[in-house]
């Protein structure tokens, strides 16, 4: 797990003062890769690749996380707004939102992480 001191100021910014990136600007909003997203502060497995989907938002969007048990979900009314908050369980680094306007084929559901709180392990 690296140190607050060790994360570069964007992550830091997003992951522990819970800011946003700006959509269509991330690393992974529009990769295709395969593998297993992890979180960039601590390498908890957060997401697989074969959750995600083009949602059109500019952020990466996942209908599950790979494992319940890796992420907290908070409610969160900041800025006006009611929403459901994804964190990582092991470390705390705000991750992003949960919204219900996912793939319904899928459960509905539309986890909309902020790419700088990720890390991906390539499949081999």
């Amino acid at each position: 797990m690296k140190d607050d001191k060790e994360l570069d100021p964007e992550l830091y910014r997003v992951a522990r003062e819970k800011g946003t990136e700006p959509a269509f600007t991330g690393k992974f909003w529009n990769n295709h890769e395969s593998g297993m997203y992890t979180c960039a502060v601590c390498g908890n497995e957060l997401f697989s690749s074969d959750s995600k989907f083009d949602s059109g938002t500019g952020w990466p969007s996942f209908t599950d996380t790979a494992d319940t048990k890796n992420v907290e979900l908070k409610d969160d009314s900041s800025h006006g707004m009611v929403r459901t908050e994804v964190v990582c369980k092991q470390c705390g680094a705000h991750l992003g939102h949960l919204f219900d306007d996912g793939p319904a084929d899928k459960g509905g559901k539309r986890y909309c992480i902020n790419s700088v709180c990720l890390d991906l392990k390539k499949k081999e």
